[in-house]
């Protein structure tokens, strides 16, 4: 389930962002932030959200508890694209929330949004989050190769793409 961000949610962040086997796969490193950052993150996701330039949604269960943020970023009404992020905590993974909230997060791009594109970049060995993205139908377009210096090593980044069309034809497919 997706529904707004709110500021119970800041901490349970700071889990994720905190976490070394989590924080290992994104070009920021988290590990340093505190609740002010994560509460200014959440005031600043509702602010925008519906600005049509960012979308920051809690994944949650039934119950409601944060255990994740799906997000489009960067979206380009003009040529009708955006980018899309996501991170879990611990506890909300290996129940396939993830894969229902990317289900979720497309049909706002593509249904609501009228989208053309979605795109995602994913660290090259980050095979848990790119496994998760082929069963959305997103599509490798290709790597950038030794592009970030992350955790004191070059890693290369592999760019994925799903189109409107392609999602149209492909969700009663998704996995």
């Amino acid at each position: 389930m997706l529904r707004p961000l709110i500021e119970e949610d800041a901490k349970l962040m700071l889990e994720w962002m905190h976490d070394p086997d989590i924080n290992c796969w994104f070009q920021i490193d988290f590990s340093e932030y505190v609740e002010q950052q994560a509460l200014d993150f959440i005031r600043k996701a509702n602010e925008t959200n519906g600005s049509k330039t960012q979308y920051h949604y809690a994944i949650t269960e039934a119950d409601g508890k944060y255990l994740g943020t799906v997000s489009l970023k960067n979206v380009d009404m003009v040529n009708r694209n955006a980018e899309y992020a996501i991170c879990m905590r611990k506890e909300g993974m290996g129940k396939g929330l993830a894969f229902r909230a990317t289900q979720d997060i497309l049909k706002i791009a593509f249904d609501e949004l009228k989208l053309n594109r979605v795109y995602l970049n994913v660290l090259s060995d980050n095979t848990k989050a790119i496994a998760l993205y082929e069963r959305s139908n997103f599509r490798y377009e290709g790597e950038w190769r030794a592009h970030l210096f992350l955790n004191n090593r070059f890693c290369s980044l592999k760019w994925y793409g799903l189109q409107r069309e392609e999602w149209l034809n492909g969700k009663d497919n998704a996995k």
